[in-house]
């Protein structure tokens, strides 16, 4: 009889590329299941200390008047947030599918396109490279005299608006959320930058606002943070928009994906970490 090897399968082994691991997950407390689970299946030690917090626009009064007349040729949707945001209004107006019946949507990326299309609409435009820019590229055929509705963060890049006007879109800007900095984050993440035995080894950046709000959380009143809260740390960058505002705020860029989505940053982390030293776990509370 032929003898059973024990030995771990070459597909495991590659499915725990990440174990002894600590990665420190930033998203809103509701978005960050999917990277956190991603990095968990290859064996990472997932810290959750979220860098941002969605909130309501202070009025929901503009984005209810774009909804229910709809006079637009085109609706933008930036991000999954936006869609929740405006989706909410949607059912809260009691509009239907029909509504939606002559307007053309686009959306920045395949996350926020499942996210529309999982509310029964079709979604005529996803660019190839998940950034505004390429977006406005995907759109300037045509686009001339069109009428333009995006639904987005209260702070948020002009790009998209600035560059189809240029091309001869009326575009109107509504406030859907606003993102803000989670004061309950503040003693967490302190605590954990400033202990060697429990600093994470990498730090995961999905949006311009996780980087600033991150640096507001560790740096504390009135102080700046300090290199040897992040030594030994890899920051990890989703895509060159948020690459660009970690440098702009004096940080690194270790580690940026080449896919600027969910999957390709956790790829860039696992490409990353075959570099990185084995060590114990030490668990957090």
């Amino acid at each position: 009889m032929k003898a059973i090897s024990h030995q771990p399968s070459a597909v495991t082994r590659r499915s725990r590329t990440l174990a002894g691991v600590r990665v420190l997950v930033g998203r809103a407390r509701h978005q960050a299941g999917a990277l956190s689970s991603g990095l968990r299946q290859l064996g990472a030690q997932v810290i959750e200390i979220p860098f941002i917090e969605i909130r309501p626009p202070r009025s929901y009064r503009p984005l209810d008047g774009a909804l229910r007349n709809l006079p637009y040729d085109w609706m933008i949707l930036t991000s999954v947030n936006g869609v929740e945001a405006v989706w909410e209004r949607v059912k809260k107006l009691r509009l239907t599918r029909r509504h939606f019946q002559n307007l053309k949507i686009a959306a920045i990326g395949p996350a926020t396109r499942k996210a529309i299309e999982q509310r029964g609409l079709k979604v005529q435009v996803v660019p190839n490279e998940y950034v505004a820019e390429s977006v406005v590229h995907s759109l300037r055929a045509g686009i001339n005299g069109q009428r333009v509705l995006l639904a987005r963060a209260k702070v948020a890049r002009d790009v998209i608006p600035r560059e189809l006007r240029k091309l001869g879109a009326r575009v109107e800007v509504v406030e859907a959320y606003e993102t803000v900095v989670p004061r309950s984050s503040r003693t967490r993440l302190q605590g954990l930058l400033r202990d060697p035995r429990l600093r994470p080894d990498f730090i995961t950046f999905t949006s311009s606002s996780s980087v600033r709000n991150f640096l507001e959380l560790a740096s504390g009143r009135g102080r700046s943070l300090h290199t040897k809260q992040l030594q030994g740390v890899k920051l990890a960058s989703i895509g060159p928009v948020t690459s660009s505002t970690l440098r702009e705020c004096g940080l690194r860029v270790d580690i940026e994906a080449s896919e600027y989505t969910i999957p390709g940053l956790i790829r860039a982390i696992r490409a990353s970490c075959r570099q990185l030293p084995k060590r114990g776990l030490t668990r957090l509370s």
